[in-house]
């Protein structure tokens, strides 16, 4: 006889009913409806026993008494944590637990805030699969703005990140995004934490120049002149500043669930939220450390006016002229206007040439071709493994294993 056909408890009364007749044999009747014979005196019991119809219906397999049940006071206290940090989860929650000295297991510490209603639909997602990071602290800062709906439209942060601890090494509200104000907070970044060896950014202002041909601005060239090799991401393509993506993510999450008092300045709360996320929230990359954990200022100390940068190779080093290009095999190749009464650094590819400034490529030229553009990290990369590679490389380019070694470094 087909169960999926019909109701569970309306199965159950007809089955009690013909049992309860005595008419019908134990063993034949329980066959019939597919039971065990425990399972029909059960049945048969709870149906003399009940008041309703109603209760013949499937009991809670609940147990009665739960004796390794968390206690309420830490169940109180978890949920208290919850409330002060609505946007935070299980496991950060659990991580503050230990520090009072209480141990809870994180699936336990998340069916607590599941029962209690305390977990969002929206903020139930699977982990990241892989994870790259730097192998130490100012190898790569990650700066980016976050952007904000009209309703918080008067402030634009600007972050600034540690790739390796996910330090946040700044958070300053600003107006907009223009170079001046950006280059102010900058300084002062470099001036209490020094100087990356390298920094991360996307193709927006006011790093970038979309109205340019060479894209590059007043403001990159002054980091670029700092030391700093720069990077930009790929074009649409957010994933390339994940950790930036990620924690602008849990910044909005915490202006949601724990908005900005009337009374209390922007720059007030981001200087709270940037010392929570630096001292006191855990983060699973670290494996529930704090980025303080891992974080060590630089050693490399800012200078607003710095020397000259001293080139390699000072035989293929050019002067930008006046429209922004250089000479170079007779003919004239346009490298950028931001970099106007600077001097750059050649770099010979066989039938290509790369233009260095400082130590950021910002230029390729194609002598078979004889166009230049914007420079290209993987196509470079290709090619200069290529060039290394071929029997004569051409140009400029090492060919002893040692100076292989330092070119391709």
């Amino acid at each position: 006889m087909a169960w999926g056909m019909r109701d569970v408890s309306e199965r159950r009364l007809e089955f009690v009913v013909r049992a309860s007749s005595g008419q019908e044999e134990m063993k034949a009747l329980c066959e019939e409806f597919e039971i065990s014979r425990p399972t029909g005196y059960i049945w048969l019991d709870r149906y003399r026993s009940c008041e309703q119809l109603q209760d013949l219906g499937e009991k809670s397999r609940r147990p009665h008494q739960s004796p390794h049940q968390t206690p309420e006071p830490i169940e109180r206290r978890l949920i208290e944590l919850r409330q002060q940090y609505p946007d935070w989860g299980a496991r950060k929650l659990v991580v503050l637990l230990q520090r009072e000295g209480v141990t809870l297991p994180r699936i336990t510490a998340h069916r607590i805030l599941l029962r209690n209603g305390l977990i969002a639909k929206g903020d139930r997602h699977r982990p990241a699969i892989k994870r790259f990071e730097r192998e130490a602290p100012n190898q790569l800062w990650q700066m980016d703005f976050k952007g904000m709906p009209d309703s918080r439209n008067e402030c634009l942060p600007l972050v600034m990140l540690d790739d390796h601890s996910r330090y946040l090494v700044g958070l300053y509200e600003m107006q907009g995004t223009q170079g001046k104000p950006v280059r102010q907070k900058l300084e002062s970044t470099f001036q209490q934490h020094g100087l990356p060896e390298a920094m991360l950014m996307d193709h927006g202002t006011p790093g970038w120049n979309m109205q340019s041909q060479s894209g590059w601005t007043w403001l990159t060239v002054w980091l670029m002149r700092l030391g700093i090799r720069l990077t930009m991401s790929g074009f649409r393509h957010p994933q390339t500043q994940g950790k930036a993506e990620r924690l602008n993510g849990c910044l909005e999450a915490a202006m949601r669930k724990r908005p900005k008092p009337a009374h209390q300045s922007w720059q007030s709360w981001l200087d709270a939220h940037r010392d929570e996320h630096n001292h006191v929230r855990p983060h699973e990359a670290l494996n529930m450390d704090v980025p303080a954990q891992h974080w060590s200022p630089s050693l490399r100390p800012f200078r607003d006016d710095p020397p000259p940068w001293e080139y390699t190779d000072p035989q293929n080093v050019r002067l930008v002229r006046q429209n922004g290009s250089i000479g170079l095999r007779g003919r004239c190749f346009f490298v950028s206007r931001a970099l106007i009464g600077e001097r750059v650094q050649l770099q010979f590819l066989q039938d290509r040439v790369v233009v260095y400034f400082c130590q950021t490529p910002v230029r390729e030229f194609d002598f078979q071709t004889g166009t230049s553009h914007h420079f290209d990290f993987g196509q470079f990369r290709r090619a200069r493994t290529q060039a290394l590679l071929a029997p004569d490389s051409g140009g400029s380019a090492p060919a002893t294993p040692a100076a292989k070694k330092t070119f391709l470094e």
